[in-house]
């Protein structure tokens, strides 16, 4: 008896795909339609759920791609360059540890432990080896293995940092990936083969040197590197705090909570972060700055860190004036639009930038001027009739996500500003090779505060993430490096505090949901990080409240 054909019907994103036969590779299928994708297609999602371009497809689907123009497309990139990264070092420096870093720019920034001191001449042998393993297109071979497996197989390679990292995953099968001899475990998917990874650049920055992918994940193209001095600076004295905390990694902090001294390190981060404070309160009182702007990214913790900056300038003799920048919005009906022809609250072009400059000019005169608010149900500008002033003693002290932008405050005198960039800058990650994004400690924290604060659930807070961010990588990241100084606000334990709300909130997404991917992925993040219940040690001004709650300033 012969064996029937199937005939197999895809529906990518509204193109009918038909085969006669009883099974169909994805990269197949994504090969069919790649031009029809400005990025590099990464994965396939179907019926709410991510498969790798390695899946054999045996039924009729609807198939939506992800491209490297989406986020979660723009992870894979980077940890496909990741593994490029591995292999050309092992290459080139035999068993040197290579250790991804963090993100900075729109690239990575990795070290070579025993190459602390990378020439170009290394950065362009690097590159070369890359570009070999791109050419010559070898597989990537994924494997799902027992966790125990898993954990003893990097123990018989004497990869101690990975085996003690998996020992935290409540999943049965860990899923390693081996390349040309090489094995490790990556957090999330990866391409088939080397060969798919063709974008990227080699730049050297400090002591090692960044990698970047596709300009805003276009396919060839790829993204010009831009040095940010400030803000590698702030990432090296991350660093630092680091090593004074003596823990570097998630297995670090985890033992940390595991063996009860984390209270230590919680009065330790928040001495840390005091210090700081202290210090950016006497550099501007050395400047004799009398306006402070202030600028952050969404959960950045601007408020709190306000609040506690005024409070050391008045243990300087300063007494800050507070002014929002929200209150000189112009009218609602008023509002520029964005390329969607929908309002743009994010642009600079919301604020009434005259009306702004007058005001600060008056002040800064000596002159009056009457209080003004927002009104954001009606959407209009209210003149309370309180009329006000400020003494030589009193510097204004503004927070707003255009505080850096030259424009804001085009009409003040450079001399008497003084120009703060506020970021959460993580400083553990889970191990060499697999980053926390910034970004995720900075959701993390949003949609926690949102739920309990702010009446939203999860959804609703993943709904406007993707507007927030574009909004900050317009008109924040781009002025970054105009600060006098940078801070950061993160909390190296924080993530552990974080996690069981946070779980709890997640778990309310339905795996009908369009964010039921996005909740899955932060869910199985947060599996490798003990909680931390015990927040007594956890002052009633620090950052990390104004998101969790108990705070006494915000």
């Amino acid at each position: 008896m012969r064996r029937k054909i199937e005939k197999l019907e895809f529906n990518v994103d509204g193109e009918l795909l038909k085969f006669e036969r009883d099974s169909v590779r994805l990269s197949e299928i994504a090969k069919m339609v790649e031009a029809n994708y400005s990025g590099h297609i990464c994965m396939g999602i179907i019926n709410n759920k991510l498969y790798d371009l390695n899946r054999t497809l045996y039924k009729s689907a609807d198939i939506h791609f992800i491209d490297t123009t989406d986020v979660e497309g723009d992870r894979l990139y980077f940890r496909g360059l990741s593994l490029l990264l591995m292999l050309a070092c092992r290459d080139l420096y035999g068993e040197s540890r290579v250790c991804i870093k963090h993100s900075i720019g729109d690239g990575l920034y990795s070290v070579i432990e025993d190459k602390p001191n990378l020439t170009e001449k290394d950065i362009k042998m690097i590159k070369e080896k890359i570009l070999k393993y791109v050419q010559e297109d070898h597989k990537i071979v994924c494997r799902y293995l027992p966790n125990d497996q898993a954990i003893e197989k990097f123990i018989d390679m004497e990869r101690f940092e990975k085996a003690e990292l998996l020992k935290y995953r409540t999943d049965d099968l860990t899923k390693v990936y081996e390349c040309c001899g090489y094995f490790d475990y990556f957090y999330g998917y990866m391409f088939p083969s080397t060969g798919y990874i063709k974008d990227f650049d080699l730049a050297k920055m400090g002591d090692g040197l960044v990698i970047v992918g596709p300009d805003k994940g276009k396919k060839d193209t790829v993204t010009k590197f831009k040095d940010l001095p400030k803000l590698f600076d702030v990432y090296r004295e991350a660093e630092k705090w680091s090593e004074t905390l003596g823990i570097d990694t998630v297995v670090d902090l985890n033992k940390t909570i595991e063996e009860n001294k984390y209270g230590d390190m919680i009065r330790t981060v928040e001495a840390l972060h005091e210090k700081k404070i202290a210090e950016i309160a006497d550099m501007i009182v050395k400047k004799s700055s009398k306006v402070i702007l202030i600028a952050a990214p969404s959960s950045s913790g601007k408020t709190s860190f306000a609040h506690r900056l005024s409070t050391q300038l008045k243990v300087n003799g300063k007494n800050a004036v507070p002014i929002s920048l929200d209150d000189y919005f112009i009218e609602r009906k008023d509002t520029p639009k964005n390329e969607l022809g929908k309002p743009d609250y994010e642009s600079i072009h919301a604020i009434d930038i005259a009306k702004f400059n007058e005001d600060m000019k008056k002040l800064l005169n000596g002159e009056e001027i009457e209080k003004i608010k927002f009104d954001f149900i009606y959407g209009t500008r209210v003149y309370t009739g309180e009329k006000f002033s400020i003494k030589e003693n009193e510097p204004i002290v503004i927070e707003g996500i255009h505080g850096l932008n030259p424009l804001l405050t085009a009409q003040i005198e450079d001399r008497v500003k003084f120009k703060i960039y506020i970021s959460a800058i993580t400083q553990v990650n889970l191990d060499d090779h697999n980053r926390i994004p910034t970004t995720d400690l900075r959701f993390l924290r949003r949609m926690v505060r949102d739920y309990q604060f702010r009446g939203m659930d999860a959804e609703k807070t993943m709904e406007l993430w993707p507007s927030v961010r574009a909004g900050e990588k317009k008109y924040i990241f781009p002025y970054q490096e105009e600060a006098d100084i940078m801070f950061n606000s993160a909390s190296v334990y924080e993530l552990s505090v974080l996690k069981k709300p946070a779980l709890e909130i997640l778990k309310e997404v339905s795996d009908t949901s369009i964010h039921y991917l996005e909740a899955v992925r932060l869910r199985k993040f947060l599996q490798y990080f003990n909680e931390l219940d015990d927040t007594a040690d956890i002052g009633p001004t620090a950052i990390i409240r104004e998101f969790i709650g108990g705070s006494r300033i915000v």
